[in-house]
């Protein structure tokens, strides 16, 4: 029998099938209501965890997103001359920063190969930077510098690949004459990572720009200022929306050297392309108006960064970044002036002493000749003086021997550094004596040793400056200056300190350096255009290589006013005629306005 609707097994099997479904409406709703219930207490205890517990964290890490923070760097204090004329400032570069924190690590090594190409700068070193700054930073980072003006027109076109990469202008360092002076005024460049190290407590922080040598490194303090920068709140694009706050950069301050420009340029015309060096100073006082060295480098290279090319260059010459007016050299022959006071002043020779001179004398078997193979026939001190006779200065060391010799070489200044400010860079040269002989050569003090030391020759080494020194101590009445750099209105008297020469021995030796000019090797500088000159020359062998060429000279004789030395390293020739031009061309610059159009030309004269 078939069941229909109203049958009573019809029913009873309906009403279990409504019985399962009761609530059946509702069994959805409140599942979803449960999801919802747990999901809500999840985010809500997730932020109440982040709000309160990470709270401070996670809101520097969104202020680190939309804040960013541009340093600014300090321009940098100017060097000047002594008549206020620029000899290093600044001027507008572009440079390139990156924002650690704008890209994930991985996502700047997708974007430097790029980076690297456009910058020409390998991507190793990109990345290092990064890593050494930390991805979390958000102090921009400076990865180049100077920047061509076709790399800043690339950089924008692809800004929008380059998330992260800012072009931003400053100031670099500018040397407006080139080369001129540059060991003098040294150059500037971006720490190492061991200055950085080293100076941290100073304030210094990655990349920043400190001075290498020369002034600017002896100064840095003075010329360095003081950072500032701008904190702004800039979009996911990275523009700036709106400045939160500022801090002006403070300058670094002036610093006005005692070089005089003219004079200067004249120093580096005359000695040219030649190695070597010229030093010109004020006797009363000690103040440097030139100091040349060559070969040279133009400090502009490394305003911003130097190429391979031009690194190359520069390796191709003979030690370019050394100061050779700090250098120790034999100073050959002007050295008799020291021999001058030291026989003197020893008491084994009167000033009118009168010696006869001979082609070579002998000590110890060796033949010790004079520089003319023939010698002078009789002269005295001042005749010695104007000859520069080796056999004369030979006979006063036999006698009075070494003890003498070295003590007043000392007295003079020589072994020991000048006090200049480019201490760092300067030698103290050597005075030589039994004990030194000892120690580096095992041997003992010889009587050849004295008289070689008598002409400047031997172990005997002393700079440029030194020998600057030691004509400054017969110009100015007797008195050992400090040589010095920062001009100042100190009197010269701080800067003077007596040797204890004898008035008798200095008129020898005054007369002496005058004869030099007026009838022995320094008639070069025998000019009528010119003040009376003293001075001496002096040439020092140098085997197998050319001999090395002096020449110092101080003007007016009668009150002195400059001294001038220059040096010919390895130049052959003699005294006279290769260093002598050149210190006629910087006293003719110093009295007269006149810069020289090319550099000394050798001359032929009589000379040592």
């Amino acid at each position: 029998m078939a069941l229909t609707q109203h049958s009573p097994i019809a029913q009873s099997h309906n009403a279990r099938g409504n019985a399962r479904t009761v609530g059946r409406r509702y069994q959805s709703l409140v599942v979803m209501l449960m999801i919802t219930i747990a999901l809500l207490g999840g985010i809500g205890s997730r932020l109440a965890y982040l709000q309160l517990v990470e709270g401070d964290r996670n809101r520097q890490l969104a202020d680190n997103n939309r804040i960013r923070l541009i340093p600014r760097q300090p321009e940098r204090g100017k060097i000047l001359d002594r008549k206020g004329r620029i000899l290093a400032g600044s001027r507008l570069s572009y440079a390139v920063f990156l924002w650690p924190i704008a890209n994930q690590p991985h996502e700047w090594a997708q974007l430097l190969p790029q980076l690297s190409e456009l910058l020409n700068i390998p991507a190793e070193e990109i990345s290092s930077r990064l890593e050494q700054a930390g991805y979390t930073s958000p102090l921009l980072v400076r990865i180049a510098r100077g920047i061509s003006p076709a790399q800043v027109t690339a950089l924008a076109e692809f800004s929008h690949e380059l998330k992260g990469v800012q072009v931003e202008a400053e100031a670099v360092r500018n040397y407006p004459y080139g080369d001129l002076g540059a060991h003098v005024l040294g150059y500037t460049g971006e720490m190492s990572d061991e200055d950085l190290e080293r100076r941290k407590d100073q304030g210094y922080r990655l990349g920043d720009v400190v001075g290498q040598m020369g002034v600017e490194a002896s100064f840095e303090r003075q010329l360095r200022g003081e950072w500032g920068g701008q904190q702004v709140e800039v979009d996911g694009a990275g523009r700036v929306l709106r400045i939160l706050g500022e801090k002006t950069a403070r300058a670094g301050n002036d610093v006005q050297l005692t070089i005089d420009l003219d004079v200067q340029r004249a120093a580096e015309q005359a000695l040219g392309s030649r190695k070597g060096a010229i030093v010109a100073i004020d006797p009363r006082n000690g103040a440097v108006l030139a100091m040349v060295s060559r070969p040279a480098f133009d400090p502009n290279l490394f305003s911003t960064y130097i190429t391979d090319a031009q690194w190359q260059q520069l390796q191709g010459l003979e030690f370019p970044f050394v100061n050779r007016a700090l250098q120790g050299y034999p100073p050959a022959s002007t050295f008799k002036i020291v021999t001058t006071t030291a026989a003197i002043e020893s008491g084994r020779f009167s000033p009118s002493t009168v010696l006869p001179t001979y082609p070579y004398v002998t000590a110890g078997g060796i033949q010790f000749w004079d520089w003319n193979r023939a010698g002078f026939g009789p002269l005295s001190f001042t005749g010695a003086m104007a000859w520069s006779s080796d056999t004369f200065f030979y006979q006063t060391a036999m006698r009075m021997g070494e003890s003498p010799l070295i003590q007043w070489t000392r007295k003079y200044g020589f072994g020991q550094k000048t006090g200049i400010e480019l201490s760092t860079e300067e030698a103290s040269g050597l005075v030589p004596d039994e004990a030194w002989k000892l120690k580096e050569l095992s041997e003992p003090w010889y009587q050849g040793d004295t008289i070689n030391m008598s002409i400047g020759q031997g172990y005997l080494q002393s700079s440029p400056l030194q020998v600057a020194i030691m004509f400054a101590v017969a110009a100015n009445g007797g008195d050992r200056v400090k040589p010095h750099l920062l001009r100042d209105n100190e009197p010269a008297e701080s800067w003077r300190q007596s040797i204890g020469i004898s008035p008798s021995t200095l008129r020898i030796l005054q007369q002496g350096l005058r004869q030099v000019i007026t009838t022995g090797t320094g008639t070069a500088l025998n000019v009528p255009n010119l003040p009376p000159i003293a001075g001496k020359s002096g040439t020092a062998e140098d085997p197998p290589r050319e001999s090395h060429t002096w020449f110092g000279a101080y003007a007016p004789a009668d009150t002195p006013e400059i001294v001038v030395v220059a040096f010919g390293e390895n130049s052959g020739g003699g005294g006279g005629s290769v260093a002598a031009p050149m210190v006629r061309q910087v006293l003719d610059a110093y009295f007269n306005g006149t810069q020289p159009t090319q550099q000394a030309v050798q001359e032929s004269v009589v000379t040592d």
